[in-house]
């Protein structure tokens, strides 16, 4: 598929009837197995991608973010979309670049938050995320395929854990042209529920960890659901108890069961 037929089919995604599950590679081979699983459309991760460069997460710059969603989308004939953190800069015009750049290595939708990273002042005041998030959405608009823009109020990740707000908030985003909503950090199924119900367009749920299940998430009226840095984490979990094995007791139980590499090699080449 090209970029424009990618980009239709994954709106059609979101169009629905129903939830879909968009997983989160952080390299190449991630992108290939997760492809090779039947998913169809891939979004990237802020942290898997500063895991990757051995920075914490939100340590990465734009260059390293696009770079690393053009492997991606490089790597699998499928939509694939982007985590751009806050637009790489505090103005709307940042936000808006990020988002044209961001077409121009081949994604087809990308998130942008309301997030500072700034420990002092961590979420953007309400005006100014508003601003942002139209101009974003007026970029990806402006193109000439329909790009998924995903508008995230970040409260509940930063300690403003009010649910009023973000519901205020992602309301605003989507009069501004916001195509996705997003809220990460709701506290339980009910939050869920709430956020769907105060909204039109689409919302995306990211599950990282117990919590509830795809069914009930679908029940609950969600369209997509991602898992943000859980599968890398998943990758390094099972890196660490094999190094604990390998430097305690010297044995060799962590490669009971993997991938032998022609499998491997099978996969990288399908």
């Amino acid at each position: 598929m090209n970029q424009a037929q990618k980009a239709r089919a994954f709106k059609a995604l979101h169009d629905g009837p129903g939830l879909f599950v968009i997983p989160n590679p952080w390299d190449g081979a991630s992108a290939k197995i997760l492809a090779a699983q039947g998913f169809k459309a891939l979004t990237t991760t802020s942290a898997g991608l500063a895991f990757v460069l051995g920075k914490p997460d939100g340590g990465v710059t734009r260059e390293q973010s696009l770079w690393n969603a053009k492997l991606i989308v490089d790597s699998v004939d499928l939509p694939v979309a982007a985590d751009l953190e806050n637009g790489f800069g505090h103005r709307p015009e940042d936000a808006a670049e990020t988002i044209r750049q961001a077409a121009a290595v081949g994604l087809v939708g990308g998130s942008i938050e309301d997030a500072t990273g700034e420990a002092d002042k961590p979420i953007y005041e309400f005006n100014q995320a508003v601003e942002r998030v139209a101009a974003a959405a007026e970029a990806a608009h402006k193109l000439d395929f329909p790009f998924m823009f995903v508008a995230r109020a970040e409260g509940f990740l930063h300690g403003q854990p009010d649910l009023d707000e973000i519901v205020r908030r992602l309301q605003a985003f989507e009069k501004a042209g916001a195509d996705v909503l997003f809220a990460p950090g709701l506290p339980n199924i009910d939050a869920v529920r709430t956020v769907v119900q105060s909204v039109r367009k689409p919302v995306n749920v990211v599950r990282g960890g117990p919590g509830p299940t795809i069914a009930e998430l679908a029940a609950a009226g969600v369209r997509r659901v991602s898992v943000g840095g859980g599968l890398a984490r998943a990758a390094y979990t099972a890196l660490q108890k094999a190094g604990e094995e390998l430097i305690g007791p010297g044995t060799f139980g962590w490669a009971n069961g993997i991938l032998p590499t022609a499998a491997v090699n099978k996969i990288m080449t399908g």
